[in-house]
C-alpha cells in the first residue's frame, strides 16, 4: 500500500476509534437514573443513586475533554508528520539504531506523561476528592509517579531493548522468540508481583489472628485451596475503594485483602469474596486467562512482524526512511480495531467466568454473603447499576451488579 493511503488509513482508524468510544460513553451516560431496586432498598437510597449518576457524569465530561485533546494531538502528529520529524531530528544525534528507537520512545513516553500529569492530578484531587474517594496526598501522588517512571525504565525499557535487538538481529522471525520471552515474563510477574513489585507502592502486613483469619483458613481447608499466607494492604492511603486478590501458582498462594475491604464488610462477606476468587482458581480461569493473554501477544507480534520493515509505513508517519520505531507506532494504531474485537471476545469470556466463580462461592460457602458484599462494594464505589447494554457488551469484564444478584439470590 502506498504511503499516502496508509496515512489516510491511520487517520481513519484513529477517528473511528475515538468516535466509537465516545458514542458508547454517550449512550451509557444518557441512561436514566432508575428507581431503587427492591434488592438494594436496605443498601442505597434514591439520593445515593443520584450521587452515583453525578459521579459518572463528572467522569464522562472529564474523559470527553481529555480524550478530545489526545485525539487532536495524535491526529495532528500523523497528519503533519510530526512523528517522522522527530525521527529525522534525532538521527544526526543518535546513530545506533537500537539506541535511536529507545531515545525516541523515551521522548514519546515522557511527553505524553507530562501532558497527562495535570489531568491525572485533577481527576485525583478534584473529582475523586469531591465524591469522597481520594485518600492520596500530593506526596504519595508524585512518589507513585516517580516509582512508576523507574519501573518503566527498568522493566519496560528492558523488554523494549530486547525486542528491538531481536528485530535488528533476526529480522521478521523475531516475533516467536520475543513471544517466548513475553510468556516467561508474564509467568514471572504472576509469581513475584506480590513479593517484589507491590511492596514498592504499598505496605503489606500479615492478617492478625482472629475471627476473620480463622474463617478464611477454615474455608480454604474445606475446599482444599493451597493457602500460603494472608496479607492486608494499606489501600486506604490512596482511596476508600476496596478490593481483594490472590497471586502465585501451585502451593504458594498469597491472599491480599485491602484494609478498606476489611473495614466495610463482615467476616462472612469477606470469606464469600475469597470464595469467589477461589472459584476462579478451581475453575481454571486464571490459567485459561493467562493462556489467552499469551496467545493474544503471539498474534500481535506475528502481525507486527508483517509491518515492521515497511518503508511506506515510516513515510506515512512523516519519516524519510525506514524506522522501526515509527512502524511500531503505526502498527499499534492500525491494530486498534482488531484489539477492540479481541477485547470484546475476552470480556465475554471474563463475564462468563465471573458468573461461574459466583456460583462456586454459592455452592461451597453461601450466596447471600457474597450478594451482600457486592451490594456494599457497589454502593461504596458509586458504581452504575443501570449501564447501557452495548456499553456492557464492549467494555465490561464483570457482569452488571443486578445480573449477578439475580443469580446469587435465587
Amino acid at each position: 500500500m502506498e504511503a499516502e493511503w496508509i496515512k489516510y488509513l491511520l487517520l481513519g482508524v484513529l477517528t473511528f476509534g475515538f468516535l466509537f468510544e465516545k458514542f458508547l460513553n454517550h449512550l451509557n451516560i444518557r441512561r436514566p437514573v432508575p428507581n431503587v431496586p427492591q434488592t438494594l432498598k436496605q443498601y442505597i437510597s434514591q439520593s445515593k443513586l443520584n450521587e452515583s449518576k453525578d459521579y459518572h457524569t463528572s467522569n464522562y465530561k472529564f474523559g470527553l475533554f481529555t480524550g478530545t485533546i489526545t485525539f487532536i494531538i495524535t491526529f495532528a502528529f500523523i497528519n503533519f508528520g510530526f512523528f517522522g520529524w522527530m525521527d529525522q531530528a534525532l538521527r544526526p544525534i543518535v546513530t545506533n539504531p537500537i539506541l535511536l528507537s529507545l531515545v525516541y520512545f523515551a521522548i514519546i513516553f515522557i511527553g505524553s506523561d507530562l501532558l497527562s500529569l495535570p489531568f491525572d492530578y485533577y481527576h485525583t484531587f478534584v473529582i475523586e476528592e469531591k465524591f469522597g474517594f481520594n485518600k492520596t496526598t500530593p506526596k504519595t501522588f508524585f512518589s507513585d509517579k516517580l516509582k512508576g517512571y523507574i519501573l518503566s525504565i527498568i522493566i519496560g525499557g528492558g523488554l523494549l531493548a530486547v525486542l528491538l535487538w531481536l528485530i535488528h538481529q533476526i529480522g521478521k522471525d523475531f516475533w516467536w522468540q520475543f513471544w517466548i520471552i513475553s510468556a516467561v515474563f508474564m509467568l514471572f510477574v504472576n509469581l513475584f508481583y506480590t513479593a517484589w513489585i507491590l511492596p514498592i507502592f504499598n505496605k503489606l502486613t500479615p492478617l492478625e489472628e482472629g475471627e476473620l483469619k480463622s474463617k478464611i483458613v477454615q474455608y480454604a481447608k474445606s475446599v482444599n485451596f493451597p493457602l500460603d499466607s494472608i496479607f492486608v494492604i494499606d489501600g486506604s492511603k490512596r482511596s476508600s475503594k476496596a478490593n481483594a486478590f490472590f497471586s502465585g501458582f501451585g502451593k504458594r498462594k498469597k491472599v491480599v485483602l485491602y484494609d478498606t475491604l476489611i473495614d466495610q464488610h463482615t467476616p462472612d462477606e469477606l470469606v464469600a469474596v475469597l470464595a469467589h476468587e477461589v472459584g476462579h482458581y478451581k475453575k481454571k480461569h486464571i490459567i485459561s486467562s493467562i493462556l489467552i493473554s499469551i496467545l493474544h501477544i503471539g498474534l500481535m507480534l506475528f502481525i507486527l512482524a508483517q509491518f515492521i520493515f515497511s518503508e511506506n509505513m515510516s513515510i506515512a508517519l512523516g519519516g524519510d526512511q525506514l524506522a522501526v520505531h515509527l512502524n511500531i507506532i503505526g502498527f499499534t494504531m492500525l491494530l486498534s480495531p482488531i484489539s477492540l474485537i479481541l477485547g470484546i471476545g475476552m470480556n465475554l469470556i471474563s463475564r462468563k467466568n465471573e458468573f461461574e466463580a459466583d456460583a462456586y462461592a454459592k455452592e461451597t460457602f453461601a450466596g447471600l454473603p457474597l450478594a451482600e458484599a457486592l451490594k456494599t462494594l457497589s454502593v461504596n464505589s458509586l458504581s452504575n447499576i443501570n449501564p447501557h447494554p452495548w456499553y456492557v457488551f464492549v467494555n465490561y469484564s464483570h457482569p452488571p451488579l443486578l445480573e449477578r444478584l439475580e443469580k446469587l439470590e435465587k
